[in-house]
């Protein structure tokens, strides 16, 4: 059972970043042949688009685990959850982070959760997850770890 799942998924304007791809290879090899630039266009789009989507990751609470991307920790070892938007969340990002912090950041994706780890033997201090909703994501997080006793 999931109590919050989300995909972090590219914004809009990474794919008309990857679309610039084609002109610049129309440029270099139409004076070698059309057909090579136009095949070698299409395939760079295509592996682009391909890698941005695979690589796009899922943030969820669920079976009393934190998944962030390929990362997940039991919620019995996390603290406190708390959001961040906007000049707050650039300073996570930026000149507040932990250098031993778990990072599941993605630049498109402003708002950011840190969830503090309680486990002694983790050398992270917190994780910092990129979310589109972060105070949904810290809500699930309480409600999953109040629903289970600890240790279970």
């Amino acid at each position: 059972m999931s109590s919050y799942r989300e995909r972090l998924w590219p914004a809009a304007w990474m794919y008309l970043v990857i679309a610039l791809i084609v002109p610049a290879t129309m440029l270099v090899f139409t004076p070698i042949s059309l057909i090579a630039g136009v095949i070698t266009a299409v395939a760079l789009v295509a592996a682009c688009v391909g890698l941005l989507i695979a690589s796009a990751p899922t943030i969820a609470v669920e079976d009393g685990l934190l998944r962030a991307g390929r990362a997940s920790i039991p919620l019995d070892l996390v603290g406190d959850a708390s959001a961040a938007h906007g000049e707050q969340a650039r300073h996570e990002r930026g000149p507040g982070l932990d250098a031993r912090a778990h990072l599941v950041l993605r630049g498109w994706v402003d708002p950011v959760l840190r969830v503090e780890i309680l486990d002694p033997d983790d050398p992270a201090p917190y994780w910092l997850v990129s979310t589109r909703r972060p105070e949904q994501l810290a809500a699930a997080i309480e409600a999953e770890r109040a629903a289970r006793p600890s240790g279970a």
